[in-house]
């Protein structure tokens, strides 16, 4: 999966007062596009502090090994010039998946990223008074100045449902992404007041019409296209198992068997991992 980088590790730990080094990584966003540029084969790479124009008001994001990553968020028409003069251009997480880019460590830290700029972009003003936000001393937050109101980065949870039968296992494709060509799993965001267990029942009785049983925790993923934090479970089929596709979120729901699931084309989502996974058998009973 994405996050699954190893012996690279992402350091999120947030560190008051980090000062840019010339040596550092930096985001350059342009709403969630952000600057790279293609090296040697397929890869691509961040532009660095030094690749920069001097004076440039960067914020701290995460470490990747011992390299800071940091934010420019919504760079000038003069400094994108300049990026582009050094061969970089601007790709969002989505492209890259269409351009099976790496390296994953590059990717993953973009993902996360993305989320990170978008949390600061929103955020610039108080929602409950209007007043300009500051950035906070101690912890990742953002602080009203005027009425003391504190903000924090929010991640919205959702979930991933392999729904089986025996050896069979429910695949979807969602009439919002027509164009895709590759199968994928019931999924869905989890509403106020409710659980992770409660979600999964109610996405497929709403997708699918079928009721289910036995569910049960497989994995979950950080998946910054989207905001999301993913919990992935696998469940049975309770009673006849015959679909009800809601046609405005689907536009196919079928049982494939164990053995002729072909999976997407990368590895980087818990959909495809939960595919393959049962696919091939190992999946938690």
């Amino acid at each position: 999966m994405i996050q699954d980088i190893l012996p690279h590790k992402l350091n999120n730990h947030f560190v008051p007062g980090r000062r840019p080094e010339p040596g550092d990584a930096v985001f350059c966003f342009r709403d969630r596009a952000y600057a790279l540029r293609r090296t040697e084969g397929e890869a691509f790479s961040l532009p660095s502090v030094a690749d920069l124009p001097p004076g440039q008001r960067l914020t701290y994001l995460f470490d990747v090994d011992e390299r800071a990553h940091f934010l420019l968020d919504e760079p000038s028409d003069g400094v994108a010039a300049e990026l582009g003069a050094k061969g970089f251009s601007f790709y969002t997480n989505g492209e890259l998946r269409q351009l099976f880019a790496g390296p994953k460590e590059v990717i993953f830290a973009g993902f996360t990223a993305v989320q990170l700029a978008a949390w600061y972009r929103d955020n610039r003003y108080c929602g409950r008074c209007g007043c300009v936000t500051m950035p906070g001393n101690e912890e990742r937050s953002l602080i009203c100045p005027s009425c003391g109101r504190v903000i924090y980065p929010r991640i919205i949870p959702a979930v991933i449902v392999g729904v089986t039968n025996g050896d069979e296992i429910l695949l979807t494709k969602y009439e919002r992404h027509r164009g895709i060509p590759y199968y994928a799993l019931v999924a869905g965001f989890t509403e106020i007041g409710e659980t992770f267990e409660g979600t999964v029942e109610r996405e497929v009785m709403e997708e699918t019409g079928l009721r289910v049983k036995n569910i049960r925790y497989f994995a979950s993923q950080p998946w910054g296209i989207a905001d999301d934090l993913l919990a992935g479970f696998y469940c049975d089929v309770d009673g006849e198992p015959t679909i009800t596709m809601d046609a405005s979120e689907l536009s196919e729901a079928i049982w494939v068997k164990r053995g002729e699931i072909t999976g997407q084309p990368d590895d980087y989502s818990l959909t495809h991992c939960m595919m393959m996974t049962f696919n091939e058998g190992r999946e938690p009973k």
